[in-house]
């Protein structure tokens, strides 16, 4: 009989699963995040275990061999365990918490060499030479880096809003943002965007995006920058892989997430930068689906211990 497995695939804002026997899909779910500084830690478990009961329930099975759960808050303090306190309730045989960018590497690559850049609600982009070395850049939280994501494209819209506010420049960045926020002065958008906690910058990502479409100068100088961060940071892995790994040959570029996958603009960019940069670069033209990194990666874990 093929081994039964379980993919996961814990985003910032969604949780996806899937069981895997062999190459046949046998359930497929989707909850809210489990990601608890987004949601906290109780509303993560419930989101978890009410994923976990909902996939089981499809596939028709009580136990799986193996499972692989890529989280973006995978290197926080009692992340892992957790995650697998609730696989040893629903009879997980071997299990591996690992962060986000890790299963949507071997989507694309399959263990291979390769270069992903994430682009989402959060970025961050991983290389990985053939020797199996990793090398970063970007990644660094909200707060603190995450340049060109959905999170930093809200922020920045609205703080070069504020700016061109001063000069008395013309954008429509403040009064969509604060339609959506239900303001109804500056000042009360600026009291909102400043509180604690705060608001949910990325989730103004597309209304910024839509402008910028139809010509407002800050919201497309906001994608411009954010086009050329991402190109940055795949650079910059590119480098680092070719100094430490004596890497050569040119590497594939994969991409995922939303900020390139839903945005024309910053997709052909990000495009467009790169083959300025490195002409024979290749790059994935369709976006990697991060849970088929899971589901291999699981299988592999069963596939070692045979």
């Amino acid at each position: 009989m093929n081994a039964v497995v379980l993919g996961i695939d814990g985003g910032g804002t969604r949780t996806r699963a899937s069981i895997v026997s062999d190459e046949k899909i046998l359930a497929f779910a989707e909850s809210g995040s489990i990601k608890r500084l987004r949601v906290g830690a109780s509303v993560a478990e419930q989101n978890l275990r009410a994923l976990l009961g909902e996939v089981y329930k499809q596939a028709g099975v009580s136990e799986v061999r193996a499972a692989s759960a890529g989280v973006a808050s995978a290197t926080m303090p009692g992340v892992p365990e957790w995650i697998k306190a609730v696989f040893e309730d629903f009879s997980v045989g071997q299990s591996e918490v690992v962060g986000d960018e890790v299963i949507a590497l071997d989507a694309a690559f399959k263990g291979g060499p390769g270069i992903l850049q994430i682009a989402g609600t959060g970025t961050n982009c991983i290389g990985r030479a053939a020797d199996g070395g990793r090398e970063c850049a970007g990644g660094w939280s909200s707060r603190l880096g995450d340049e060109g994501s959905g999170y930093w494209i809200g922020l920045h819209a609205i703080r070069r809003a504020l700016n061109a506010y001063d000069r008395e420049e013309p954008t429509r960045v403040l009064d969509v943002v604060g339609g959506i926020w239900g303001t109804k002065t500056v000042d009360e958008l600026v009291n909102l965007g400043d509180s604690t906690p705060g608001p949910d910058f990325a989730a103004l990502a597309p209304a910024i995006c839509q402008l910028a479409e139809k010509g407002d100068a800050v919201a497309l100088g906001v994608l411009q920058q954010a086009a050329t961060d991402l190109v940055g940071f795949v650079l910059l892995v590119r480098s680092k892989l070719r100094r430490k790994h004596k890497l050569e040959a040119e590497v594939p570029v994969a991409w995922i997430g939303s900020v390139i996958g839903k945005t024309p603009l910053i997709r052909e960019g990000f495009f467009a930068g790169l083959r300025a940069a490195v002409p024979d670069i290749p790059i994935l033209d369709r976006e990697v689906n991060a849970i088929e990194g899971a589901v291999w990666r699981a299988q592999r874990m069963v596939r070692d211990a045979s």
